[in-house]
């Protein structure tokens, strides 16, 4: 009996997450580097070629195949794994495949991981390292807050089956640019054990997004960075727009197509509550102006949670100001926000205090305002 797994299915890398995991990796005498799977620390896998092992007291063979195929003027590599183990029962492969979803499993609900969306199957970026809940600094309880409520969602599926009601809920972080808000998404995902699924809609239409949500798993979060820039017209015709527009009552205009891209403000709406809208995940949407959504994108069942990030308070730079510097006074943390009023977003304070020098105590202000 044989199973062949593909590199265009997201199966192929859960399959190298369980190789690290095996003791026969161990005595393999050729082998890969691979620094894709450990955020970019190196492991060693199966080289291209035949191997062999033990699972659950069966002998299983490996074969790694490679092949370069030419795309157009670009070439592209393709790789897959074929097990082959003895017997006719396929009870004996189930078991297989369940012992590596399994491992799978158990690594998502430790690692939090940023996946991009690469032709037809998410990719994961090696590089990402999510950011510590206590490194975002929100206004006063806006964190616990939030906090709170996510929790209260994970904790009440059995209600949400029970009233037939579907299980996922909708954040909309919005303010100016540089207040934290990716930073959030980052942290809040890293606090549950949830990973990142990005959607850029101008690189979607309507059938490749839903095919995109289809393929994000149980317990995850799908961002939708910048939604403003989703430039259509409204999702039903108001009366006015009927009288305009010659609409007769009851039928709705075709909704137009974003500019510049295929995917439509209905086509968007059908993925978030429609019935291709995915169980147990968090939508979470940013956006710079909120005032441009179409108030379709903003009705509760799509937009549950809503939260302002605006300008940094001075309270928000003091309690940063001591994050970076521990050992500093309080009288030291105002003297720098006040001499550094000009930072007004959280991104902007905060590259100021990445420009001193670290040391066991911060700057003195003179110092700070010399650097300057």
């Amino acid at each position: 009996m044989t199973i062949t797994v593909k590199d265009d299915d997201a199966a192929f890398v859960w399959v190298k997450e369980w190789f690290l995991e095996q003791k026969f990796l161990a005595r393999i005498r050729r082998v890969d580097l691979d620094t894709t799977i450990r955020h970019e620390q190196p492991s060693f896998i199966p080289a291209q070629g035949r191997h062999w092992f033990w699972h659950s007291g069966r002998p299983f063979l490996i074969d790694f195949y490679r092949s370069d195929e030419k795309k157009g003027y670009a070439y592209r590599r393709t790789e897959w794994l074929t097990f082959t183990t003895i017997g006719r029962k396929q009870i004996f492969l189930m078991q297989f495949v369940r012992a590596i979803v399994a491992s799978h499993e158990q690594r998502l609900a430790t690692i939090s991981s940023l996946y991009i969306r690469d032709d037809d199957y998410w990719q994961r970026i090696p590089g990402y390292q999510p950011r510590l809940l206590d490194s975002v600094i929100l206004g006063h309880g806006e964190k616990d807050q939030l906090v709170a409520d996510i929790e209260k969602f994970k904790a009440t599926m059995p209600r949400y089956r029970q009233l037939g009601v579907p299980y996922h809920r909708g954040y909309l972080f919005y303010g100016p640019p540089g207040t934290g808000k990716t930073s959030l998404v980052s942290a809040l995902a890293a606090k549950f054990g949830m990973s990142i699924y990005v959607i850029s809609l101008t690189e979607f239409n309507d059938r490749s997004l839903m095919k995109a949500i289809h393929d994000v798993p149980l317990n995850s979060v799908i961002l939708f960075e910048d939604i403003d820039c989703m430039k259509t017209g409204k999702a039903r015709p108001d009366a006015e727009d009927r009288a305009k527009r010659n609409l007769p009552p009851g039928i709705d205009e075709k909704p137009s197509s974003i500019e510049g891209f295929n995917v439509t403000l209905s086509g968007l709406l059908n993925v978030l509550d429609g019935f291709n809208a995915p169980e147990n995940v968090l939508f979470v949407m940013t956006t710079n102006q909120i005032e441009a959504l179409d108030h379709a994108l903003l009705r509760p069942g799509r937009i549950d949670y809503r939260l302002y990030l605006g300008k940094a308070t001075r309270e928000q730079k003091i309690e940063l100001y001591s994050r970076f510097f521990p050992k500093a006074t309080l009288a030291d943390a105002r003297s720098f926000v006040a001499a550094n009023a000009h930072a007004e977003t959280m991104a902007e304070f905060q590259g100021l205090l990445l420009g001193l020098e670290q040391g066991s105590t911060a700057p003195s202000h003179e110092t700070v305002l010399l650097d300057l």
